[in-house]
């Protein structure tokens, strides 16, 4: 699986071989710039030694994973809070996937569900949810019936509006020009008229 996500081929090969590593991406993907945030994976991996998996950072002190993530470059813009999120996503799912962050979309009966599932986990909302679902349809063949739909705006085709949706540099463009216009919208409609 070729990915573009992080604009850097390891970081890049990490996310798509490793669906913890793709979570604690899409987790990580919020304040900073979306290569920033999935690189963070890789960055955590190297500073432990290579491996990245919910059951090493589920056992790891917290005090000392907040300040892995901390050390320069920084892991994230807020790298104590962050530590804290990942290491609960990891705890989840060594808890109710015994580990195995795949098993979150294997065998899943229809894209209402995988939302579901995606909703439950600690640092997904609703928005993140569903990127996540479309970036698992669009970029890696994962397509229960009904993901579309489920991923609501963010599954529909050619569109440019999340990381679902990065597979190169013009498609980089297109997604942060997409974002761009959406913040003005926003700005403009919050306007007192």
């Amino acid at each position: 699986m070729r990915i573009q996500i992080a604009q850097r081929a390891d970081a890049d090969e990490l996310l798509g071989s490793n669906p913890f590593a793709l979570l604690t991406g899409m987790l990580l993907d919020q304040q900073v710039a979306m290569e920033w945030a999935f690189t963070g994976p890789f960055t955590i991996a190297k500073r432990l030694g290579g491996e990245l998996s919910p059951d090493e950072i589920a056992d790891r002190d917290p005090e000392e994973f907040a300040a892995l993530l901390a050390q320069k470059p920084a892991v994230h813009r807020y790298p104590s809070s962050m530590a804290k999120r990942v290491q609960q996503l990891a705890a989840y799912l060594v808890e109710h996937y015994d580990g195995d962050a795949a098993a979150l979309w294997r065998d899943v009966p229809d894209g209402k569900e995988l939302l579901r599932r995606l909703n439950d986990l600690p640092g997904f909302g609703k928005q993140k949810a569903q990127i996540f679902l479309a970036l698992l349809g669009k970029q890696f063949g994962i397509t229960p019936e009904g993901w579309r739909e489920a991923a609501g705006p963010y599954g529909e085709e050619g569109s440019h509006r999340s990381v679902a949706d990065v597979v190169d540099d013009d498609s980089l463009a297109r997604v942060r020009a997409a974002k761009q216009a959406a913040k003005q919208a926003a700005k403009r409609a919050a306007e007192p008229g």
